[in-house]
């Protein structure tokens, strides 16, 4: 029986710890009922009462309807999302067209290029000779 009262000493304590915590850090506007004030007092002085007194009617639950409109299902229903997946298009859009350009441009300098190197390699007949060999 001490081994059982030992145990929800400490779950209770853990408790309050919690609900002390979680009501500090709660903005005054998402505090419902009471001030804030009032409920850090009602926590502490009124050991486990206090505290679920604060976990069903001090806070604003999270798990309403307001809650689940905000996140989207879906993330094509997200418009951060698809702002990206936008964003990303777009850049790989750009580098694409920029990369063709760049090759039309190399491929241009290339076509315009004068074909001096291409005729002096190519222009020059040797007929076999090579220069340090004489004629036969």
């Amino acid at each position: 029986m001490p081994r059982l009262l030992l145990g929800l000493g400490v779950v209770a304590l853990a408790l309050t710890i919690y609900t002390l915590i979680e009501s500090l850090q709660t903005p005054r506007h998402r505090v419902r009922v009471m001030s804030k004030v009032a409920w850090i007092a009602v926590i502490i002085l009124v050991p486990l009462i206090g505290p679920l007194l604060w976990l069903f009617f001090g806070r604003v639950r999270k798990d309403g309807p307001a809650a689940q409109q905000k996140r989207p299902s879906a993330p094509d229903d997200d418009p951060e999302f698809l702002r990206g997946v936008e964003f990303r298009r777009r850049q790989a859009q750009r580098r694409e067209e920029e990369e063709r350009k760049r090759r039309e441009q190399e491929q241009k300098k290339n076509r315009d290029k004068p074909k001096d190197d291409e005729e002096t390699s190519d222009g020059t007949d040797s007929d076999d000779e090579s220069p340090g060999q004489p004629n036969t």
